[in-house]
Parts: C-alpha cells; sequence; structure tokens
C-alpha cells in the first residue's frame, strides 16, 4: 500500500476568510445496489475528538507499555501529547487526509466481510479507491499506519517513529469515536446539528477529570487489522444511543435549557449548557469514559505491537538521540506549509 492510493480529487479555498473544504466528484457511485448514493458533504471538517481529548489519549496510552519502551516514549511524552492533534491540522491542508479520519459504514448496504473486504488492496477492486475515499477509509489507513510504524522501528528512525506514534494514536481514537462511523456524522440529517462536538469535545473537557484511565499494560495485537474493523464496529453500534438519548432530552428539556452563552478568546459563543451536557452525559452511562478508554488501550497495543514486530529495538539507546537544530526545523516549516496552503486554491 502506498499514500498515492488514498489520493482523491479536493479542492482547497477560502471563503469570507474562513476554510472550507468541497470534494468534487465526477459521479455518483451505485454498485450493484450495494452502496447508497453519496451525499454531498462540504463541511465534512466537522469537528473531532476535541484538541483535548486526543492530546490525553496519546499522553496515557504511554503509561500502558513496558519498561523497554519507557526510555524513548516517557522522555518524548510531551512531543506525543502536543502532535496527537497534527493530522487534524494537515487535514485543511493535505489532500487526502480528510478521509482518514472516519467511515460512513452506514453507507453500505452490507458491510460483511464478503462485501465490504477488510484488505485495502481488495476494497479498491471492489469499490475504486475513489469511492472509498468518499465514504472514509480510518481502518484501512490504521492498517497503513501500522506498517509505517513498523518500518520505523526497523530502521531506529527516532524522528519518524515519533512522529508516526503520535499520528496513529490520533486516527485509533478517531476510528472509537461513534460519530466517525456515519453519513450524520454532525447530527444534520436528524436536526441534530453540533452533537459531533458536543459528544467529543464538550463532554471530555467537562467530565473527563473524572474518568477511570487505568486500562492495563499494553498487549500485543495478533490480528491488528481485525482489531481497526472491531473498534469501528463497536463505535458504530453506540451510535443510536447517541443520536436517541440527544433527542429525547431535547424533548424534554426544550432550547432555553439546552444552549448558553460563554466568552471564550474574548468572543460571546452560543454553546450546550453545562446543565444539559451533564444530564446527556449521566443517560450515556459512561458511553464517552468506554470509547476514551478503549482508545487509549489501543494505541498503547498498537505501539506495543509496532515495536514487537520490528524485533524490539533497544530504544533505551535510541533514546539518547537528542533532536538536532536541522530536525526542529523541518518540523517548523512541515507544520508552517500546512497553514500556508490554506491560503492557496490547487487541483490536486
Amino acid at each position: 500500500m502506498t499514500e498515492q492510493m488514498y489520493k482523491n480529487r479536493i479542492w482547497l479555498g477560502i471563503i469570507s476568510g474562513k476554510y472550507f473544504l468541497t470534494v468534487i466528484y465526477g459521479s455518483f457511485f451505485f454498485l450493484s445496489g450495494t452502496l447508497l448514493p453519496a451525499r454531498p458533504q462540504p463541511d465534512r471538517i466537522a469537528p473531532k475528538w476535541g484538541f483535548y481529548a486526543h492530546q490525553q489519549i496519546n499522553r496515557l496510552a504511554v503509561f500502558t507499555l513496558p519498561p523497554e519502551m519507557m526510555p524513548l516514549y516517557k522522555s518524548r511524552i510531551q512531543f506525543l501529547t502536543d502532535n496527537a492533534v497534527n493530522p487534524d491540522k494537515r487535514r485543511y491542508a493535505v489532500a487526502g487526509e480528510a478521509p482518514r479520519h472516519f467511515i460512513d459504514l452506514d453507507a453500505y448496504a452490507d458491510t460483511t466481510r464478503e462485501t465490504l473486504p477488510r484488505s485495502w488492496s481488495a476494497a479498491a477492486d471492489r469499490y475504486g479507491a475513489d469511492t472509498l475515499a468518499l465514504h472514509g477509509i480510518v481502518p484501512w489507513h490504521i492498517q497503513l499506519a501500522k506498517y509505517q510504524l513498523t518500518e520505523a522501528f526497523k530502521e531506529r528512525n527516532v524522528p519518524r517513529i515519533l512522529r508516526l506514534s503520535a499520528d496513529i494514536g490520533h486516527y485509533i481514537a478517531d476510528a472509537n469515536v461513534p460519530l466517525h462511523t456515519t453519513r450524520n456524522y454532525n447530527g444534520q440529517l436528524t436536526g441534530q446539528t453540533g452533537i459531533h462536538g458536543f459528544w467529543e469535545s464538550r463532554l471530555p473537557e467537562l467530565f473527563s477529570g473524572n474518568y477511570d484511565v487505568i486500562v492495563g499494560a499494553a498487549e500485543y495485537i495478533e490480528h491488528p487489522q481485525q482489531r481497526a474493523w472491531r473498534a469501528v464496529f463497536t463505535a458504530h453500534a453506540a451510535l443510536d444511543s447517541v443520536l436517541a438519548i440527544e433527542r429525547d432530552l431535547t424533548a424534554e428539556a426544550g432550547d432555553s435549557h439546552k444552549w448558553n452563552f460563554e466568552d471564550r478568546n474574548g468572543q460571546t459563543v452560543k454553546v450546550y449548557s453545562e446543565a444539559f451536557a451533564r444530564q446527556y452525559h449521566e443517560r450515556l452511562r459512561g458511553q464517552v469514559e468506554r470509547q476514551m478508554r478503549a482508545s487509549i488501550k489501543m494505541v498503547g497495543d498498537f505501539w506495543y505491537t509496532c515495536w514487537v514486530d520490528a524485533g524490539q529495538p533497544d530504544l533505551k539507546k535510541l533514546a539518547r538521540q537528542l533532536p538536532d537544530e536541522t530536525e526542529k526545523t523541518e518540523t517548523a516549516a512541515e507544520q508552517q506549509s500546512w497553514l500556508k496552503r490554506l491560503f492557496k486554491v490547487r487541483e490536486e
């Protein structure tokens, strides 16, 4: 597999000073009735796990690792924490990045292994790479990221190990979000627009301080491909509750109790009220906590598996490698380039 497999036609632009992403498709795909017509999704850049949650997931995953991995991962824990959000920054500027964060399982009439192949090559042969990108590729991309991180360990390439570790942590966390598994990703199809950021940003920011985040030691994954798919299907199974509970609570509470206004960065913004959020969180019966715990454990398991599959290189020796000025400059330049691309309109 290569990154080129995931190339699709994405144009980036600026409208009225605000970023937007428009995906232009040459045609709709109707594959023997097995694939539903795609809905236009110009706002597919809706929120993910909030920055706070993504950073905490990567940070806490470090503590699941065995002592042999700690010299590198513990010493670079701030890097892994800070850079957990890099894929979100890239999705606005790098063509092909956006589909790596989700999969619309409900876009497929049948998701059995025979109909929706678990391997990328078989799925691309069946549906075409553009069609898969249209509906999201997160479980397939986790497989690619796993291969890349294993190779980085084999190469003893510390900067690459750390960057890929931070990245795969992000994609794994996204795969565990129920709203990342549906075309109704922001409640826009059911009159619940805004529920995406509510579930994965507002709730963790308000209540994750009380979560039990001790998830045990990282374990070797015998079948990483199956693990990635199990994560998205488990998340998808929780989707009905995410939507139904919010809808019922809204009907009971009414808009006057649902919304509040807060000052953020000198601006007054409309947010879900803390009282409404607390009731919703309680009715979910630990759902957000379970998915966050699952993310932490899965990230640690994948890091550990990549290290084992690479032959368990001596990370104590690698940890002594300090980033030089060239590496720091290259990292800063790369992140600056993402910002610059936001102000250009170009065809990929």
